[in-house]
């Protein structure tokens, strides 16, 4: 019995120095591959997948919607001059195309889309009209260089908004489709509330318009409701069964819409509907600005080779007094903390290299980074760097010394760059000049004597 268990421990033993033997060759060939993939590795993090065939990451183009969609956010009332005030800011910044709103929703509309057409843009004008053959009509005869077609294919808008079934739909799509092509224009054709028609009817009707010849096919998250998941499913989808290229909009109701954006691309989408900080409709669409951070992130070249980001501010500015709405102090790229670091650490970092903390790079935007030192939470970095943009010499022990009392006081109140400058000049100044010892006196309560120093009127 001894000999048999002494046998079987003998073989457990082997078996397991053969299992462990295994294991190290299998890790040691997935190191191998690890390494090999590893040499593969972009730079850039953030980019596509170089083996995702249907990406168009790198290839995107825009259908800018501020003056479209733009005018249906609540505070937005654009006239003439404005409107063409806003149209050739949008085509120097180098949008694709510039989308306006339907001529038959009022005469000065018309009027409009006719003046902005005569400008000579760099951009292809498009309108947005119902799929209607008098609508139709109306916007080939305003100069645009493309008719976006649109209609209701979920079972909410078939009841309760125009009330036709896909027979009725699919007939009139065809019908505006072939008059529109005949006057040998641009012509989209595209759902709305796509995510929440039936997969069925929503292929077999872009199917049919692909046949015809549209130049695009459009997918529209109508309330918002869709998440990234859905996005690619339905996007890859589509792409499969249609030739021409497929343009996406997606509202911002539950706050999906750059990432949705981002993800269509990545499904094989080729256009996206963006407006000037995401005006439109209720909580509005995909922002211009927003999506912007996500694609430079992904394909700096390619953005900036396309886009003149510089330009992006004085665009948001002009919008936003337009619709009479401040620029949110978190909106990326152009709110006021984008490029803020206020923590230690974080400034420590972004003074040695600023891509430790930032994704972007302000200078491709034609801004600045800002190291907020004036707080308790300021490092010693951050005042160092202070120090010398004053010109003035501490080493870094009276640095660290002087960052103390900055951040005593930080506890006391709220500071400001003014409060910060005062105490390192007069610290730096106490350092320099040679002082005798007291040895008589009361004792000087040091949180007081700082708020001393900042009340002092300073001669510069």
């Amino acid at each position: 019995m001894l000999a048999e268990s002494a046998t079987f421990s003998s073989g457990k033993a082997t078996n397991i120095q053969l299992s462990i033997s295994t294991k190290m060759s299998e890790m040691n060939e997935y190191q191998k591959v690890s390494e090999e993939q590893h040499k593969r590795v972009q730079t850039n993090p953030y980019g596509p997948n170089p083996s995702d065939y249907l990406s168009n990451v790198r290839s995107f183009q825009l259908i800018e919607s501020t003056l479209r969609e733009g005018e249906q956010f609540a505070n937005a009332f654009f006239n003439t001059e404005k409107k063409i005030e806003i149209a050739k800011a949008l085509d120097d910044f180098g949008v694709d195309y510039i989308e306006l709103t339907s001529p038959v929703a009022s005469e000065q509309s018309r009027a409009d889309c006719e003046a902005i057409c005569k400008l000579g843009l760099k951009a292809k004008i498009l309108t947005h009209i119902r799929c209607h053959m008098d609508d139709a009509r109306v916007a080939v005869e305003t100069g645009v260089d493309g008719v976006d077609v649109v209609i209701g294919t979920s079972q909410f808008l078939r009841q309760y908004s125009h009330g036709k079934d896909m027979s009725y739909i699919t007939k009139n799509a065809i019908e505006v489709i072939e008059f529109v092509k005949s006057k040998g224009i641009e012509i989209r054709f595209s759902s709305e509330d796509s995510f929440r028609s039936d997969i069925v009817d929503l292929l077999n009707i872009y199917k049919t318009v692909d046949k015809i010849g549209v130049n695009r096919v459009g997918i529209a998250d109508t309330v918002g409701c869709a998440n990234p998941r859905q996005v690619y499913e339905l996007v890859k989808t589509l792409k499969s069964v249609v030739s021409c290229d497929i343009e996406c909009h997606f509202h911002n109701d539950t706050g999906c819409a750059i990432a949705n954006a981002y993800t269509a691309l990545e499904a094989g989408a080729k256009l996206i509907d963006v407006s000037v900080l995401g005006i439109g409709e209720r909580n509005g669409i995909t922002p211009l600005g927003g999506l912007m951070a996500r694609m430079i992130a992904a394909d700096r070249e390619y953005v900036l080779g396309k886009y003149k980001l510089h330009k992006l501010r004085d665009l948001e500015n002009l919008v936003a007094e337009a619709v009479q709405v401040n620029i949110p102090f978190n909106n990326p790229i152009t709110g006021f903390c984008a490029f803020t670091h206020k923590a230690g650490i974080h400034a420590k970092a972004i003074l040695a290299n600023p891509s430790t903390y930032e994704i972007l790079s302000p200078s491709d935007f034609g801004l600045t980074r800002y190291i907020h030192f004036a707080n308790r939470l300021t490092g010693w970095n951050a005042i160092k760097a202070r120090v010398e943009q004053l010109n003035l010499n501490l080493t870094d022990d009276q640095i660290k010394e002087v960052t103390g009392k900055i951040k005593k006081l930080g506890d006391i109140r709220p500071l400001n760059i003014d409060d910060v400058d005062s105490i390192i000049k007069d610290y730096h100044a106490d350092v320099s000049t040679p002082s005798m010892n007291a040895t008589e006196g009361p004792a000087i309560d040091e949180e007081q004597s700082l708020l001393d120093t900042v009340k002092r009127p300073r001669l510069n």
